[in-house]
């Protein structure tokens, strides 16, 4: 799939909806090891759909908050033999040395949606399914609807108890045993205003935060209390109405001491209910805690958290913006950049050339003659380099190219723009300078 980014989308401050190789939704997040990750759900309904079509989960995560990196699809239903499909909203935490995903899914023998997990030492996996069957069924809420156990969310508290909330019209919690993969006692009732579907439940400064979203067309609202089971105070709403899309989900995070909300709208072309797409927003906490009303934006967080590295290899899924491409899986469980056609780009943003770079090397694959345009400062920006690319044999045939460059110093906002003939040019995995 290619979308064709036109409009105001294109502009060189676009930042939002931060991928733009592939729809994506439903997103929770969480930071490890100086990185900050994102897991959603891919929408993958026709362009004609009326329905979601999600078969997978992928990953995404960035050091910078600018620069994203596709992990590729990491989780599928197929994984949980006992599943029957609907790759709906996730959780992944970490937890004892152990990342813990919790998931959406529908039930084969039960019907109705039910909530499984798997596991993994990695962030990125691989996962597999934790428990081989599901944590929670359509069975343990009766007479509550096919849709009723959905769109999980957990939090280990500070004594090493956990929580899992969750729910669609209600919103329901159970502690979970140690194990993480089982719970003890009975499925409680949260007794909070509007809510939809979505609950958030995370600890600010000593006190629970539980947001969620509210019915169709969504908000999201939010509620505090002193005790990880409430009661809960309503303190207000956090995000109207997003455009192009009568659903919402969140994930509030703290990431190098600032704030970031992230959810998803419907704003890519081709965008709708169906066809949605992650955003983040960065903000400041009020004064006396509360989260404040925020507004969407096509910038997006403004500015980087860091710099990226470029004579490291960078993989090339790694981007801050781009038109035309998209992102490609191959049997490995690899990613790389793909659907290249002449004047698509990729923009990648505060790269610290450091003393400067003298030559770009990049891992390609290729049919047909093409260039790699190596501009900085914006798509018609100044170039310091052109890498000639000849065919290697086929768009699955790797190889190494190389060129020149005129040295360039500090950090920069890089592009490459692909130049050529008709049809699809090239394959790029990786790329480097030296």
């Amino acid at each position: 799939m290619v979308l064709l980014l036109v409009g105001l989308l294109c502009n060189s401050q676009a930042q939002n909806p931060i991928v733009q190789t592939n729809y994506t939704a439903d997103v929770a997040s969480l930071v490890y090891n100086n990185r900050f990750y994102i897991y959603v759900g891919r929408d993958q309904a026709s362009p004609t759909g009326r329905w979601f079509n999600m078969r997978e989960w992928r990953i995404y995560s960035s050091t910078d908050m600018v620069n994203w990196t596709d992990h590729g699809p990491k989780l599928k239903v197929t994984d949980f033999k006992w599943a029957s499909g609907d790759a709906w909203a996730s959780q992944c935490i970490y937890h004892k040395g152990k990342f813990y995903w919790y998931v959406s899914v529908s039930h084969k023998e039960k019907g109705g949606k039910a909530i499984g997990v798997a596991v993994s030492d990695s962030p990125t996996g691989p996962f597999v399914d934790a428990k081989g069957s599901a944590i929670i069924t359509t069975d343990m809420t009766p007479k509550q609807g096919d849709f009723d156990d959905i769109d999980p969310t957990v939090f280990v508290d500070d004594d090493g108890q956990a929580y899992m909330y969750w729910g669609n019209g209600k919103c329901k919690y159970v502690k979970l045993n140690e194990d993480m993969i089982s719970f003890s006692g009975e499925i409680q009732y949260a007794n909070v205003p509007k809510f939809g579907e979505a609950p958030w439940l995370q600890k600010i400064n000593g006190k629970y935060y539980l947001s969620y979203s509210s019915s169709s067309p969504s908000t999201i609202e939010y509620c505090t209390s002193s005790s990880p089971v409430g009661p809960w105070d309503y303190r207000g709403r956090i995000l109207n109405i997003v455009e192009n899309c009568p659903t919402s989900h969140q994930a509030i995070t703290d990431f190098k001491g600032k704030w970031y909300f992230v959810y998803h709208n419907g704003t890519l072309p081709g965008g709708n209910g169906f066809h949605r797409s992650v955003c983040i927003e960065e903000f400041s906490l009020n004064p006396d805690g509360t989260i404040p009303l925020l507004s969407t934006t096509k910038e997006g967080v403004k500015t980087s958290v860091g710099n990226l590295n470029p004579y490291e290899r960078v993989e090339a899924e790694t981007m801050a913006w781009s038109e035309g491409l998209t992102a490609a899986d191959d049997q490995n469980g690899g990613v790389y950049v793909s659907g290249i056609n002449n004047g698509d780009y990729i923009k990648i943003r505060n790269v610290d050339f450091g003393k400067g770079a003298k030559q770009f090397i990049a891992y390609v694959a290729s049919s047909s003659k093409s260039d790699i345009e190596i501009r900085i400062g914006g798509v018609d920006g100044k170039i310091i380099g052109i890498c000639k690319v000849n065919s290697t044999g086929g768009l699955d045939k790797w190889s190494t190219i190389n060129s020149k460059v005129k040295k360039i110093k500090g950090v920069q906002d890089l592009y490459f723009v692909f130049k050529g003939g008709e049809g699809e040019l090239l394959n790029i995995d990786w790329w480097r300078f030296q």
